[in-house]
C-alpha cells in the first residue's frame, strides 16, 4: 500500500473517532446560545463546523434523551409550524455549568500561544 492511501485511510479513521467524541461539545455549544429544536441543533453543527460534522436526528433524539435523564439537558413544549406542539431543548444550570468546566479543562488549552502556533496550518506547509 504506498503512503498516500495509507495516509487517507488513517486521516479518515481518526477524523471518525475525533467527530464522534466532538458531538457532545458542539451539541452543548447550540443550546448555549438559546433553547432549539432538533433540527436547529442539528443545522448549528453542520453549518458552524463548516459541514465536517452531520448528525442524524435520530443520534441526536438518543443524545439528548441521555443527558436529559442525567439532568444536564432538559427541554419545554412549544408551538410547532402547523403541526403539533415541539421539543425545544436547553441546557440546565448543571449542562451550562458542566460545558464551561470542560471547556476550562479540555478546549482552553488550544489558546495557549505554543500550541496555537503548532496548529497554524500556513506553518505545516
Amino acid at each position: 500500500m504506498n503512503n498516500e492511501i495509507l495516509l487517507t485511510e488513517l486521516l479518515s479513521a481518526w477524523e471518525e473517532t475525533y467527530k464522534k467524541g466532538q458531538l457532545t461539545l458542539w451539541i452543548f455549544l447550540a443550546l448555549k446560545e438559546d433553547d432549539k429544536y432538533v433540527d436547529d441543533i442539528k443545522a448549528f453543527v453542520e453549518e458552524q463546523s463548516k459541514q465536517t460534522m452531520s448528525c442524524e436526528e435520530q443520534s441526536l433524539y438518543r443524545t439528548l434523551r441521555k443527558f436529559q435523564h442525567l439532568g444536564v439537558v432538559d427541554f419545554k413544549s412549544g408551538k410547532g409550524n402547523k403541526g403539533p406542539e415541539r421539543k425545544y431543548y436547553f441546557l440546565t444550570s448543571l449542562g451550562q455549568t458542566l460545558l464551561t468546566q470542560f471547556i476550562n479543562r479540555n478546549i482552553s488549552l488550544f489558546f495557549n500561544e505554543k500550541i496555537k502556533n503548532l496548529l497554524n496550518p500556513e506553518e505545516q506547509l
